[in-house]
């Protein structure tokens, strides 16, 4: 059973449609890691704009996969770039935030063989 998401929320929208559940899957697998490195670089160096972009992208995925955590910390990270940097534990919400992403991510692909 998948610990770190939870397609749940996927099949509730598609009738169960499974086609679409493996284009959420690849969609997560290819894309996030690639946002989640350009959220990382946009924290440190300060580039507002690139963070929020990113994790803008993201944020459906994660509601999707029902990854309520990484959610909530990818929202934190979208406020921050609104208050241009007022926050300074941002770097442990990206880090809490990476660590779920990548879980779910290691998951995924044992589940989902990709």
């Amino acid at each position: 059973m998948a610990l770190h998401y939870n397609l749940s929320k996927v099949y509730e929208i598609s009738d169960n449609d499974t086609e679409f559940a493996q284009q959420i899957i690849t969609l997560f697998v290819e894309e996030v890691p690639v946002e989640l490195k350009a959220i990382k670089e946009g924290i440190e160096e300060k580039d507002y704009a690139k963070t929020y972009a990113s994790s803008h992208k993201i944020k459906p995925t994660l509601d999707l996969l029902g990854m309520d955590a990484a959610y909530e910390e990818n929202l934190q990270i979208m406020e921050w770039t609104k208050s241009e940097g007022k926050r300074k534990e941002i770097k442990e919400v990206f880090k809490s935030l990476k660590e779920h992403i990548e879980n779910a991510l290691k998951e995924v692909k044992k589940d989902y063989n990709v």
